[in-house]
């Protein structure tokens, strides 16, 4: 689901220069994209993370965006950064309560992801904090995600960098903002790649061959970019 508007973005563009294609996007974790696309289920399948070594290893990832993972609390919140050290220690249940982080006294309620999302997996993963984290809820998607914490004074969640807007707060962590030019530089840290995967040693149809040069290209990228993540150039 974090990939949904940038896909659907290429789709409606791609569609529109090519009247005979008919592209349908399906949506689900990036395990389910991947899966789908070793099946022969999907010809593409999205994953809004890195591939596992296991996933490498029978599928083709064809990276088309970067994107940031943004850290967000409720806008009345007065903590407005975080380093990587204590955010480990709020999603493993070490810290609990914002005052711990000079805050005010008020319990942490800790959102987070479904197992099979790309967002969860990412931030797990550039964390290493893998099967530890403490989740008062697990939420299906993003905008759900973003829901619960602009609704929930003492939230903490994670969404994709584009999903960002005035109903949530964005922290620093380590004392870089959630921007573009911060992930560039190395000095904000949670970003991962946008990846559209296919089957490894099978010859593409052309028309699936053609969505996916559109995607990695000039006109594609200036879609990336409308779309608030980072071209891969």
């Amino acid at each position: 689901t974090s990939m949904e508007q940038i896909a659907n973005a290429l789709k409606e563009a791609f569609m529109a220069e090519n009247p005979d294609v008919t592209i349908d996007v399906q949506l689900g974790g990036s395990s389910v994209g991947l899966q789908d696309a070793e099946s022969g289920k999907s010809d593409i399948g999205n994953a809004s993370r890195e591939m596992k070594e296991e996933e490498a290893a029978v599928l083709d990832g064809h990276t088309i965006a970067i994107d940031g993972i943004a850290v967000i609390v409720h806008p009345s919140n007065t903590v407005s950064e975080i380093t990587s050290e204590d955010l480990v220690k709020v999603y493993t249940g070490e810290i609990t309560n914002w005052s711990e982080l000079g805050g005010e006294d008020q319990p942490i309620v800790v959102i987070g992801r479904e197992a099979s999302s790309g967002t969860r997996g990412a931030f797990e993963e550039l964390l290493a904090i893998e099967d530890q984290c403490k989740y008062a809820q697990e939420l299906n998607e993003t905008g759900a995600v973003k829901t619960a914490v602009s609704s929930t004074p003492g939230a903490i969640g994670y969404v994709s960098l584009e999903a960002l807007d005035d109903t949530v707060t964005a922290l620093k962590v380590d004392g870089a903002e959630p921007t573009e030019e911060a992930i560039k530089a190395g000095d904000y840290a949670l970003s991962r790649p946008f990846i559209m995967a296919t089957k490894k040693g099978e010859e593409l149809r052309p028309e699936v061959q053609a969505f996916l040069d559109f995607a990695m290209g000039e006109e594609g990228q200036a879609i990336v970019a409308d779309n608030s993540l980072i071209t891969i150039s």
